[in-house]
């Protein structure tokens, strides 16, 4: 019996599929397979039940499960304190949504790269709804992204929060004076996908406004909301720290209204799980790049 068969056993168990557990620890369904075997061999016990309908724990694998987890959480808790270092190496499949990719990301990547460059960062850049839905499906390690879930697995920290404005084009003449919503409700508006903060703010004060069937144009892609903003196709509904150049330059305006929008606060989101370690360590260095950046910090 050894740790790679344990682990095997483990994400089997969590994923309850052998191909899908075989992409997490970045190997073959073959090996999975053959680790899953030599364990039950070694321990004289069958842990799963094969059909064709998939695979479920045996009772007795059940009962071992829980073993299994301590054992691999005593393994990196006895490497975190050997040397945190040491153990944060290999492939870390890390979501951001898009607003982080614009303000701080780099200076993350930068910290990681120089504390720990053993480890290998993939990033997926996507909407929060999609990043929660592959970290709960495991295809992420961890997701920086809006909100918490109400998932019992889940474990986060705060990434600190950003203000949301209303922002336009100068050529729509918005911008030098105090805009009712009302107004802004004759424009189509830009702002994230349907299911986002952004979106579900924006058609309520809209609606609240008295505009009764709002135009919104929704897009997941950051650079074309604002370039949809720049060519005045309407205002639109970001945070403005994304976008200093341009409201510096005059190229796109504040908008001044009698409302409130939220502010969006960001979280990095992890499963727990007996190799959470690096997970935990990332988002710790999240927070700390975070919170630099807010006090202008480099």
């Amino acid at each position: 019996m050894d740790f790679k068969q344990i682990e095997a056993f483990v994400w089997v168990a969590e994923m309850g599929n052998f191909r899908v557990a075989a992409e997490k620890l970045h190997t073959t369904q073959p090996a999975i397979s053959q680790r899953i075997a030599g364990l039950e061999a070694s321990l004289d016990v069958r842990l799963f039940d094969r059909s064709a309908r998939g695979i479920r724990l045996t009772e007795k694998g059940q009962e071992l499960l829980s073993h299994a987890r301590r054992i691999l959480t005593m393994r990196s808790e006895m490497l975190a304190a050997a040397g945190q270092s040491s153990t944060i190496r290999g492939l870390f499949r890390l979501g951001v949504a898009e607003t982080l990719v614009h303000t701080w990301l780099p200076q993350l990547m930068d910290r990681l790269h120089r504390r720990h460059p053993a480890l290998v960062v993939e990033i997926q850049v996507d909407t929060s709804h999609t990043l929660r839905t592959q970290l709960l499906g495991h295809q992420i390690d961890m997701a920086m992204l809006v909100g918490t879930s109400n998932d019992p697995r889940e474990q986060s920290l705060s990434l600190g929060a950003y203000s949301l404005a209303w922002i336009a084009s100068p050529r729509l003449r918005l911008h030098g004076r105090n805009v009712p919503v009302s107004e802004l409700g004759n424009y189509a508006v830009i702002t994230y996908p349907a299911h986002s903060v952004p979106h579900q703010a924006v058609k309520r004060v809209l609606q609240d406004a008295g505009v009764h069937s709002p135009r919104i144009f929704a897009s997941a892609s950051l650079s074309t909301i604002v370039h949809m903003t720049k060519l005045g196709m309407g205002p639109c509904v970001i945070a403005p720290d994304v976008i200093p150049e341009e409201l510096a330059s005059g190229g796109l305006r504040l908008i001044k209204t009698d409302t409130v929008l939220p502010e969006i606060g960001f979280h990095a989101c992890w499963l727990d799980s007996p190799d959470a370690h690096t997970a935990k360590v990332v988002a710790r260095l999240a927070q700390e790049t975070a919170q630099d950046y807010r006090q202008g910090l480099p």
